[in-house]
Order: structure tokens, then sequence, then C-alpha cells
């Protein structure tokens, strides 16, 4: 089974921007004749919609370089050389990047997401007779918890209060829904718990009794340089060189999040992480000169964020498009699930529907957009809690990103190899974890 899936994808698995070049054609030929669409209408769409996700995708490229330049700093390196040490046979490494990756997507996914990845990469340097594809899909398999976690974008949206709630929901949520309903509800809790012990067992049992293929060495190598101090430096060189810059300005970007923690009580969001690492990993470079090198580095594996984001954008902006017909793909999509439910089945279908969608839209604020409308409704008719119809929204975006390459795309650049590499270990992560989950929204809804 294994081999069967690792197989298929590497046959039939295209480069990710391909993927993304085929689900835009895709979603257009579907958009036409089910929505009653032109192909000028849908052309529109996908061009007015190619730049609605710049700022993210400028902050998912500021998260893989900040944090890879973080994680190249001479004491974080140490940290996670000890680290890696501890695992001494390659079940135990993978079981070990699993959990890690897990439970750091589950606290933070932009975290989570650089954390796995970073760690997994230096047990490759470590342990020999490990399989790195296995390995690296290991440390992405964690990411599936992410929307089930603490920075899950639609329960904290759900959470916030405020006359946009309202709005996004056609009036439905007139009053915010607690995280103890949502992130924190037992329910929740224990699926994400039963995932990540299934997650990390699967992955393990996976890895080849025999016949591992070795890593190519240029993928493991480190190629940031410390750059020398000229033994006569001039004034613009002794500048390029000073702690002391480095520790004013890294004092100035601490103090703000302690400001925004303490006093102005901020949550650890996505734009907080990418201070953290970009200030952290300054102070601990140590040198301006130092930290420009290291970040310089990093930045060679964000050109695949930078190309395909406004692809992914221009086909939620078809998704999302409504013509002269009045009706969108997202809303046809999210009627059909909501036509064949009933308030057992509807957390399950809901889940589905927005599994569906992410593939083409693999943005949780994209989902929110889409589904928010239409899903609280249908599942306040059905008598459903508006709870288990966010988390199962939730699950659902977070639940495809196993084989949509999409949010692996920085996983990918910091390993230095390709979606078909580690996808058909997810496929087999996607069958295992979408019997829990199902299991898990049923038992929910009774």
């Amino acid at each position: 089974m294994i081999k069967f899936c690792v197989k298929l994808v590497q046959r039939w698995l295209p480069e990710p921007f391909v993927f993304a070049i085929i689900l835009t054609l895709l979603a257009a030929v579907i958009a036409m004749p089910v929505c009653h669409q032109t192909p000028v209408e849908v052309v529109s769409h996908w061009g007015s919609g190619m730049w609605g996700l710049l700022a993210f995708s400028m902050q998912m490229a500021l998260v893989l370089v900040s944090g890879s330049a973080l994680a190249s700093a001479p004491a974080v390196k140490r940290g996670i050389s000890a680290m890696a040490s501890v695992p001494k046979t390659p079940a135990a490494a993978i079981a070990t990047v699993t959990l890690v990756s897990a439970i750091a997507c589950w606290l933070n996914w932009g975290f989570g997401l650089i954390v796995g990845v970073i760690f997994a990469k230096e047990i490759a340097r470590k342990l020999a007779g490990v399989d790195y594809r296995l390995l690296i899909a290991s440390a992405y398999s964690g990411f599936v918890v992410w929307h089930a976690g603490l920075s899950g974008s639609i329960p904290l949206t759900m959470a916030t209060p405020g006359e946009s709630l309202a709005k996004a929901t056609n009036g439905i949520l007139t009053e915010p829904v607690p995280v103890s309903q949502t992130i924190l509800d037992p329910h929740n809790l224990v699926m994400v718990a039963v995932v990540i012990v299934a997650i990390t067992v699967v992955n393990s049992l996976m890895h080849p009794k025999r016949d591992v293929v070795s890593v190519d060495p240029a993928l493991l190598a480190d190629e940031t340089a410390v750059p020398r101090r000229a033994d006569t430096p001039t004034p613009a060189e002794r500048m390029e060189h000073s702690r002391l810059l480095t520790w004013v300005v890294a004092l100035v970007g601490i103090s703000y999040l302690i400001y925004h923690f303490v006093f102005e009580h901020g949550s650890l969001d996505l734009n907080s992480v990418i201070m953290i690492f970009l200030f952290a990993g300054l102070l601990l470079h140590g040198t301006p000169l130092a930290y420009v090198r290291a970040f310089g580095e990093a930045a060679s594996g964000a050109s695949g964020i930078i190309l395909q984001f406004p692809f992914y954008a221009g086909i939620m902006g078809i998704i999302t498009g409504v013509g002269a017909s009045g009706v969108c793909l997202g809303t046809v999509i999210s009627d059909a699930c909501i036509a064949v439910s009933t308030p057992v089945t509807y957390p399950l279908l809901t889940f589905l529907c927005a599994a569906v969608l992410n593939m083409f839209v693999p943005s949780g604020g994209g989902h929110w957009a889409i589904q928010a409308p239409i899903m609280f409704a249908a599942g306040a008719n059905l008598g459903v809690d508006p709870g288990l119809t966010g988390t199962a929204i939730a699950w659902g975006d977070a639940w495809t990103n196993l084989i949509q390459p999409f949010w692996a795309l920085p996983a990918l650049a910091i390993a230095r190899l390709s979606a078909k590499d580690i996808m058909g270990y997810c496929l087999i992560d996607l069958l295992v974890t979408g019997v829990i989950i199902c299991t898990g929204l049923l038992v929910w809804a009774l």
C-alpha cells in the first residue's frame, strides 16, 4: 500500500506550479456551466483575484526566510543538533519529528511548519539509515492539526466580538463563540490527541526495513558562510560588524513584543511569529552583516511562494466570483452539502465540503469568506451548535493540506525536495486521519 501510494504520487503529481495551473483551469471549466458564467466573467474574477493574497504572500515568505535564518544561528544550530542526537533508530527519529511538528503546529502553525522541517533536516545529518523523504513528510504531516489548534483562524475569528462576525455569518452569530466550544472543547482535544498519536505510529511504521534511499549530501549542506571582519576595517565595515547596533534594534523589537503581549493582550498571530523570528535571529547572529548573509541564503527558498500565491489567489477569485447569474462556485458546493444533510451528518458533510474547497482555496480566510454566510445559517436551521460547525470547517480546511502542495512549499524549500517526494506518504496519513476526523465529528454531533 505504501509503495503503491508513493509510486502513484511520483508518477502523477506534477510540480506544484503546474498543479496550480491545472487547478486554475479546472475551476474555470467547472464555474462556467455550473454557475452559468461566461468566459469573460470567469477570466475577470480570476484576474481581479490574483492580487488578493499579496499581504499574506509576504507574510508566508517572511515566515520561511526569517525562520530559516534563525535556525542557522550558531546557538540555535547547537540546540537543534543536541535534540537531533536523541533518536537512535530511524523509527524513533520519524516518531520524534512527527510528534514535535504536530505539537508545534497545534501551538502555532507558522512556528510549527518551519521548526518541524528544520528539526527533521538536522536529524538526517545526525542519523544514518533514515529515509529523508519520509522524515520530511513526517515533519509536514503534523500540519494537519493546525486549524484545530491555538492559531486556528476560523475558531479565533468566531471568538472575536464585533460587527464583522454578524456580517460574515449573515446575522447568525451575533455573539462570539468562545474557544471553549471550538479549540478547547473536549471533543476537539480528543480528536487532536488521537490524530497526533495515529500519524506518529503510522509514520514510524512506514519506514522501510531495508533498501533505504540514501540522502544526497547536497540536500543537507549548510551554505551560510560567516562573514570575516577585515584586519583594518573601514567605518562602514565597523558598522556592519557592530554588535551594539544589533543589540539596540533587537531591544527595540523585543520591547514592542513585550508591550504587545502584556499591555495590549495581543495574540501569537502570524505577524508576531515573524517578529520573534526576525529579532531573535538578528540577536543570535550577532552582527548585521552576518544576519544579512543568513537571510539572503534563506531567501532563495521563497521563490515557490512568490510565484504560486498569485495563482491560488486567482483560483479564490474564480471560486468566490459572482456573475450575472448571482451564483458563485463556492456557494454551489456548500449548497450541495446542505441539501443532503441531517443534524447528525451535517458536521461531517461540512467537513468534506471544506476539504474539497481547500484543494482550490487553501486558505482559512478564504474558507471563512465562502462558507460562513451559508454553513452557519444552515447549521442553525438544523439545530447544530455553531462551535461544531466552525470546527468542522476548520478540520476540513486542514485535512486536505496533506495532499495539497500549497502549504508544503516552505517545508520543501528548506528540505530541497519536490512535492512528489513526500506526498505519497502524506496520502497514507490523509486516509488514516480522515477516518479519525469523520468518526470524531459524528460522535460530537450525536
